[in-house]
C-alpha cells in the first residue's frame, strides 16, 4: 500500500476539520450560506496554517449544487465529486511562484472570459501571490478591478507586506493566525491515536514548540518521530532525534543560580557544549524559559505559556522559588548576552561571565558564597589596608579610605582639608615619616587630580552644605589660586555625575572666575544665553564653591561682556577705493597706465 505522508493524509476536507482558525472558517461558511460572496479574497498568514487548504475548501463549496445547512460542501453532487477526483473545470490552481510571468496572467485572464460549464462559479486559486512580478501585476489588476460576475479569485500568500496596495484594496482580507502549542498538541493526539501509535504528552508538546505554530510542520515532526521512536513516541527519544536541549537544563540553571552554585553551572554548561549544543542558543532557551517563569508568577499571565499542563505546572514550582527581582535581571543579562553575542570573539567566555552574573543576582553583599561581589573585595581590601598601616596613623588612613569602604549617601560630604603654610614647621617640629606622608596628601594639587575633579572627595554637584564641623572654618580665607582650583573641579564633577551639564560644564572650563572684592566673586559670560544657562545652576555653583573654599559669606555674580561692534569686511575693490582716498599716487598711477581692477 502506498504510504502517504500525514500532512497530506489528514488534510482537512471541511471547514469543522480546520484547525485553530474557528473565526475565519465560520466567516466563509456564512459567507456560502447567505450567497453574498466578494469577487476576491486574501487570505494570508504564516506557512502551514491552512490557507491554500480553506481556499480549497471554500473553492468546493462555492460550486456545491446542495451545500449543507451549516455552509458545507455535500461531496455527493457531480461538482463536489469532480474535485475530489480532481477533474473539475471550475476550480483552477495557480501557482505564482513558478508562473509568475505577464505571459502567465494574460494566459489566466484569458480563461475567465469562459462560464463554468457546471456550477455558478470559475474559481481561481493563486498561490504564492507575493511572488508575481510587478508587470504581472499590472496586468492582473484590471481584470481584478472588474472581473466577470463567474469568476471568483482567491489568493494566498504568506507575505502580505508585497503585494501591491492597489490589489489589496479589492480583495476581502482574512488573516490567518499561527498554531498555538495547546490547538497542535490535541491534533497530534487525534493522529497518533488514527495511526495507533503510543505517545508520552511531554513528546508532543516538544514538537508542538519545535513546529513553532505551523501544523504541517508539526505533522511532518510527527512522522520523523514516529519512524525513529518505531511506533512509540517518548520524550527522550525526541529530544535525541530532534537534537533540542532537554528543558530540564533551564530548569536545573535557575535552581542553581538561586543558590549561587557557580561551579556546578560551569559543569553543566560544558557538558551541554560538548554535546554539539551553541552557547547563543542556550542563552536563547534560558531567557524563554525565564520569561516563562516570570509568567508564571502571576495567574493573570499564566495562560500566556505555550506549554503543556506538565510543563506549566514545574513552572508554577520554579517561580514560588524566584525573586521577580531576579527574573528582571537574570532576562537583562541574558538580552545584553544575545545582542553582544555575534560580535564576540570568545563567544564561551560571554556566556560564562552572563551566567556567573546571574548566579550571583541573589548574593549578599558580605556573605561567604561561592564567589564574592565588589562590595565584598572592597570590604576584604579595607581589612588588608587597615592590618598593613602604623597604629599611630589610624585617623588619618581611615579618613583617606573612608569614600572607599562605605557607600556613598546622599548627603554625606568630605570637605577638602585647609592648607598649610610650609613656613610655619621648623626642623625641630618636623613630624614623622608616617604622619608626613599623610599630611602631604591634603596640601597641594597635582594636575591629574585636577583633571580628574578632585574624584576622591565624591561630592555630588547637587548636594547641600555643610555646617563645619569636625573643625572646618565655615569663613575661612582662599586665593585666587584656590578660586581657580575649586572651579575647575566644579566643572569636572559636573561632567562626571550629571550628564544633562557636560555641555555647560565645557563651557565653564575655559570662564575665569575671578576674586572682585573678597569673598564676592565675578565671572563674565559672552553673551545672554550662557548668562540664562548660568542663572538657572546659579545657587547651586554658590553652595559648591561655599563648600569647598570653606566659606559660606562668598557671593556670585554673572556678567556680560561688552560685544564690540562687527567691523565690516571690505571687498577688493571697495579695499582699492579706501587705498585710492589714502594715497593719492596710487590713483595717479592707475591713471597713467590705464589700469584697471580685475
Amino acid at each position: 500500500m502506498e504510504y502517504i505522508v500525514s500532512a497530506r493524509k489528514y488534510r482537512p476536507t471541511t471547514f469543522d476539520t480546520v484547525v485553530g482558525q474557528a473565526a475565519l472558517t465560520t466567516t466563509l461558511k456564512n459567507a456560502v450560506k447567505s450567497g453574498k460572496l466578494a469577487h476576491a479574497y486574501l487570505f494570508c498568514g504564516p506557512r502551514g496554517v491552512g490557507k491554500t487548504t480553506c481556499a480549497r475548501i471554500f473553492a468546493k463549496a462555492i460550486n456545491c449544487q446542495n451545500p449543507t445547512a451549516e455552509g458545507e460542501a455535500c461531496n455527493e453532487c457531480e461538482s463536489c465529486q469532480s474535485f475530489n477526483e480532481q477533474r473539475s473545470l471550475n476550480i483552477f490552481e495557480l501557482d505564482a511562484a513558478s508562473n509568475n510571468s505577464v505571459e502567465h496572467i494574460k494566459t489566466l485572464m484569458e480563461q475567465t472570459r469562459i462560464p463554468p460549464q457546471l456550477g455558478r462559479y470559475k474559481v481561481f486559486i493563486i498561490d504564492e501571490v507575493h511572488m508575481l512580478s510587478t508587470a504581472a501585476f499590472n496586468a492582473f489588476l484590471k481584470t481584478l478591478e472588474e472581473p466577470p460576475a463567474h469568476v471568483i479569485f482567491i489568493l494566498a500568500t504568506t507575505e502580505k507586506h508585497k503585494i501591491l496596495p492597489t490589489i489589496l484594496s479589492r480583495c476581502q482580507i482574512y488573516d490567518f493566525e499561527r498554531m498555538t502549542v495547546r490547538n497542535t498538541i490535541d491534533h497530534l493526539k487525534s493522529v497518533a491515536e488514527k495511526e495507533g501509535i503510543q505517545y508520552e504528552e511531554p513528546a508532543l508538546a516538544v514538537i508542538a514548540e519545535k513546529a513553532d505554530g505551523g501544523m504541517r510542520d508539526a505533522l511532518s515532526i510527527f512522522d520523523q518521530a514516529a519512524s525513529f521512536c518505531q511506533g512509540n513516541i517518548t520524550y527522550d527519544k525526541v529530544i535525541e532525534d530532534l537534537n533540542v536541549l532537554d528543558t530540564d537544563n533551564y530548569f536545573r540553571i535557575i535552581d542553581l543560580s538561586i543558590i549561587n552554585n557557580v561551579s556546578d553551572i560551569m559543569v553543566l554548561l560544558n557538558s551541554i557544549i560538548n554535546k554539539g549544543f551553541d552557547g547563543g542558543l542556550l542563552i536563547q532557551g534560558l531567557a524563554k524559559h525565564v520569561r516563562n517563569v516570570l509568567m508564571a508568577k502571576d495567574p493573570q499571565t499564566l495562560s500566556l505559556l505555550e506549554v503543556s499542563d506538565q510543563q506549566r505546572e514545574r513552572y508554577q514550582e520554579q517561580a514560588k522559588k524566584c525573586e521577580t527581582r531576579f527574573l528582571y535581571q537574570a532576562l537583562k543579562l541574558m538580552n545584553q548576552c544575545d545582542i553582544n553575542y555575534r560580535q564576540s570573539s570568545n563567544k564561551r567566555l560571554l556566556v560564562e561571565l552572563t551566567l556567573i552574573e546571574i548566579a550571583q543576582i541573589t548574593q549578599p553583599d558580605d556573605g561567604a558564597s561561592a564567589g564574592r561581589s565588589p562590595k565584598r573585595l572592597k570590604s576584604l581590601f579595607k581589612n588588608l589596608i587597615q592590618q598593613s598601616q602604623p597604629k599611630s596613623a589610624a585617623p588619618q588612613v581611615a579618613a583617606a579610605e573612608a569614600p572607599v569602604s562605605q557607600p556613598k549617601q546622599k548627603n554625606q560630604i568630605t570637605q577638602s582639608a585647609p592648607k598649610i603654610p610650609t613656613n610655619q614647621q621648623s626642623p625641630a617640629n618636623a613630624p614623622t615619616p608616617a604622619a608626613k606622608s599623610t599630611s602631604l596628601k591634603n596640601i597641594g594639587f597635582s594636575w591629574t587630580k585636577l583633571r580628574q575633579g578632585d574624584k576622591s572627595s565624591k561630592v555630588n554637584f547637587s548636594d547641600n552644605l555643610g555646617d563645619g564641623k569636625d573643625g572646618q572654618p565655615i569663613d575661612q580665607k582662599f586665593s585666587q589660586e584656590d578660586l581657580e582650583l575649586q572651579w575647575m573641579s566644579m566643572c569636572n564633577r559636573m561632567s562626571d555625575n550629571q550628564p544633562q551639564l557636560i555641555g555647560i560644564a565645557t563651557r565653564m572650563k575655559n570662564m575665569n572666575p575671578q576674586l572682585a572684592e573678597f569673598p564676592h566673586v565675578e565671572i563674565t559670560v559672552e553673551n545672554e544665553l550662557i548668562k540664562q544657562d548660568m542663572e538657572a545652576i546659579q545657587k547651586s555653583i554658590l553652595k559648591t564653591l561655599q563648600l569647598h573654599l570653606n566659606n559660606q559669606q562668598i557671593t556670585f555674580t554673572i556678567l556680560v561682556s561688552d560685544q564690540k561692534e562687527p567691523t565690516k569686511i571690505l571687498s577688493r575693490r571697495e579695499q582699492f577705493e579706501e587705498m585710492r582716498k589714502t594715497n593719492p599716487a596710487i590713483a595717479k598711477l592707475q591713471q597713467v597706465l590705464d589700469l584697471e581692477l580685475a
